[in-house]
């Protein structure tokens, strides 16, 4: 059976004045029906970009994609016009982006902006979208769904807002919602809550999710599967429990030793040395060979190879043997 979401090989790359930013850089990874996949890095690696190519809402006029495949329910979306693109967008790929606040429109009413896709994708109208969009907000457990119509988001408390976004992106049921950041606007609190209810759904309607954060606590929580990003490439990819058990790329391994731990007393939290590269002038070999700790002199001359390091784990480290 083939993957939901196939990517394969994909580079988006923003041309500017100064040069080419590599912003994505050769990205392989898939998503199974029902399933959902982490992708966590720092900020600047090209999660967002990832995220962004998948549904071709690239930055105009710099933003391209120059080489790959996107593959959903078996066919390229890299191939496709922006019209045939917006009969996907909202109606089998949804977007639920990280601030509410301004991804919803402070000018329109809460039932306006859930109700648009209703009204595009499924041509209602009238009394039927009205319930359509009193349905959606009961999806997302919004308490009197109908006396939040006339509402606009100003009038929301943050945890509500980013349950309005939830239900714009799950209203006309898609097969794929990407979720980039969606609980970092979010107390503790109303994020825990918010992430049970998208399991929740997940588990009601077997849609597939790509989850994308900083938070290694979320990914432990939320996904199947993970894939590690930086500076533009993945170079880790593995089962959840699998990689928290086993990392071997030392970026991961970082990030991983970066977490506080509750048995162990310490004076000052780890942190991986030195910054991310910029990705308009990478520099040779492997990207995080600069930051290393296990830097050999192979990594800086070449980037590694993606390896099997064990049963459904790859690896794009020189460490690990073939």
């Amino acid at each position: 059976m083939s993957a939901l979401l196939d990517v394969q090989n994909l580079k988006t790359y923003y041309f500017a004045r100064r040069g080419v930013v590599k912003a994505v850089d050769g990205v392989s990874f898939s998503i199974d029906q029902g399933e959902t996949l982490g992708l966590v890095g720092e900020s600047g690696c090209g999660k967002t970009m990832t995220c962004h190519s998948i549904l071709k809402l690239l930055p105009k006029p710099g933003g391209r994609i120059v080489e790959g495949q996107v593959l959903f329910e078996g066919e390229d979306l890299v191939l496709k016009t922006e019209r045939q693109m917006r009969r996907i967008r909202g109606a089998k790929i949804s977007m639920i982006l990280q601030d509410s606040m301004t991804s919803l429109n402070p000018a329109y009413t809460i039932e306006n902006q859930v109700g648009e896709v209703f009204a595009i994708h499924q041509k209602l109208k009238g009394r039927a979208l009205k319930e359509k969009v009193i349905e959606a907000l009961k999806l997302v457990k919004i308490p009197a769904a109908e006396t939040r119509l006339r509402a606009f988001p100003h009038q929301m408390s943050g945890g509500m807002r980013q349950r309005v976004a939830g239900a714009i992106a799950l209203g006309a049921k898609p097969s794929l919602i990407i979720a980039d950041e969606p609980t970092t606007a979010l107390d503790v609190t109303i994020q825990a809550q918010y992430l049970n209810l998208l399991k929740e759904i997940q588990a009601e309607t077997g849609v597939a999710m790509m989850f994308v954060t900083h938070d290694l606590g979320v990914v432990a929580r939320m996904c199947d599967k993970v894939a590690v990003m930086y500076a533009g490439r993945i170079v880790e990819k593995a089962e959840m429990k699998d990689l928290f058990r086993h990392p071997r790329h030392p970026y991961t391994i970082g990030l991983l030793a970066c977490l506080p731990k509750m048995d162990a007393e310490l004076d000052k939290l780890v942190s991986i040395p030195g910054q991310p590269p910029d990705l308009g002038a990478l520099p040779d070999g492997c990207h995080f060979a600069p930051r290393c700790p296990e830097c050999m002199e192979i990594c800086k001359q070449k980037y590694p190879e993606e390896r099997l390091a064990r049963d459904e784990h790859y690896v794009s480290c020189w460490l690990v043997e073939k």
